[in-house]
């Protein structure tokens, strides 16, 4: 197998994931160096009856990566391709790190429109799970896409977008893996634009009151509610004409550094260490966001660093349903004794054309639970996910959730398209694991 052969991992090594809640032991793993030896990679696995997924930077809460067959790092498939100025479009490898777009374009004075809030995934890693921000008008990262290159299940390379092999390009977007292995992605980008933060401190009450108001006047806005307390943190994000006018290095420091990772993972080591805790942490963390307005290019706003490890659950609601949703669960952690140490996290898509897209059809909003690594969830995970489905919920591909296949033939209309896709590009399951078995069906 050449190059590929070299770069095979000759011994077991256990793989596991960002959080830490899920490992794998991969029969072998390899590190193709080019889109070539990745084809002769899934060749030889499905002769060995190997199956094989690809892995990119681990932030996935689910299983969604996991193998115990060919584990495939994606990390040397990296850099721009192209850059097509006149067509508004930016070819990248797959296992280029959001980051390192991020900054390539900005560079060449461009930007994507809209991204989630951290930077750290592979692009392929982000978009096959449904990676999102928060916007009234822009979408998630996948809705993005004009076009993609994956590697199928016998070996070929195949390309897609809304004029090419439609039918592929409409469900591989955010195809979780089970399509095949993505190769290089083409993004719609604009020239570079500056986006103004309002940060401001809101009671939950006034918030909820007033959320369709605040989606209505706000390009992206999301807000945080701290459990055990009758607090929010708003965020505005809106385009302006600059100029640049970022955090002071002080102020940044101890809002983005001391308070959102330091004094937080602080905080979270007590909270887990001593429950009983938490309330009175959580009024004063709380109480100490103050209000703030900065502006920068779009992914020094949108993008903030993440050290405070932690496991999630996030499920998209319709937009309507998620204000009762969120008092639900206000309701059910007051009466309750679970202990929250996290912020619980708002954001809003608008409808998109991605088959299995939480927003696939539908405005949408949603709402995000964390637990500090180490804190047992599940309780707290179980109560919120029994009040999302009541709403039609659909979790985040890449999010710790229960939800099985059946479940998602009720909450998706387009779910059989995508299997029968499936069942026609990977019949035999080159590409299949545990997780896609339960939420896909056998």
């Amino acid at each position: 197998m050449g190059t590929a052969t070299a770069r095979n991992s000759s011994t077991a090594t256990a793989w596991r994931n960002w959080a830490g809640n899920v490992t794998a032991t991969p029969t072998r793993v390899v590190t193709p160096a080019s889109v070539g030896e990745l084809q002769e990679t899934v060749r030889r696995a499905a002769e060995d009856g190997l199956r094989v997924k690809a892995v990119g930077t681990g932030h996935s809460f689910t299983a969604a990566a996991a193998t115990d067959g060919v584990l495939v790092r994606p990390q040397a498939l990296t850099g721009i391709r192209s850059i097509d100025r006149a067509a508004g479009t930016v070819t990248v490898a797959a296992g280029t790190a959001l980051k390192d777009l991020n900054r390539t374009l900005a560079a060449e004075g461009l930007s994507l429109t809209n991204m989630g809030d951290i930077m750290e995934q592979t692009v392929s890693g982000a978009t096959s799970t449904g990676t999102h921000g928060t916007g009234r008008d822009s979408a998630s990262i996948a809705a993005q896409i004009r076009a993609l290159e994956l590697v199928t299940a016998d070996g070929s390379v195949l390309t897609c977008s809304e004029k090419e092999n439609p039918e592929v390009f409409a469900a591989a977007r955010v195809g979780i893996g089970a399509l095949g292995i993505v190769t290089a992605i083409t993004f719609a980008v604009e020239p570079l634009f500056f986006l103004t933060a309002r940060e401001e401190p809101m009671g939950f009450d006034r918030v909820t009151a007033e959320f369709e108001e605040h989606f209505a006047e706000n390009e992206h806005f999301e807000f945080y509610w701290f459990p055990h307390t009758g607090n929010c943190n708003t965020k505005r994000n809106n385009r302006s004409q600059g100029p640049a006018a970022p955090p002071g290095p002080v102020s940044g420091w101890i809002e983005d550094e001391l308070l959102s990772n330091g004094l937080f993972q602080a905080v979270n080591s007590l909270g887990r260490a001593v429950p009983a805790t938490i309330p009175s942490i959580a009024r004063v963390a709380s109480r100490a966001l103050s209000a703030r307005t900065y502006t920068d290019i779009p992914y020094k706003v949108f993008t903030s660093p993440r050290r405070v490890r932690f496991v999630e659950m996030e499920y998209a609601l319709p937009r309507e349903a998620v204000v009762g949703a969120l008092r639900e669960l206000r309701a059910t952690v007051d009466r309750s004794r679970l202990r929250i140490s996290f912020p619980v996290e708002v954001r809003t898509a608008p409808a998109d054309d991605i088959t299995l897209s939480t927003a696939s059809g539908r405005d949408t909003a949603y709402i995000a639970v964390h637990m500090y690594k180490g804190t047992p969830y599940q309780a707290y995970f179980t109560a919120a996910e029994h009040i999302f489905t009541s709403h039609g919920g659909r979790p985040h591909w890449g999010k710790v959730h229960t939800r099985d296949a059946e479940y998602f033939s009720r909450v998706y209309p387009r779910f059989g398209e995508f299997t029968a896709l499936r069942d026609r590009l990977d019949p035999d399951r080159v590409f299949g694991n545990d997780y896609l078995r339960r939420v896909l069906g056998a």
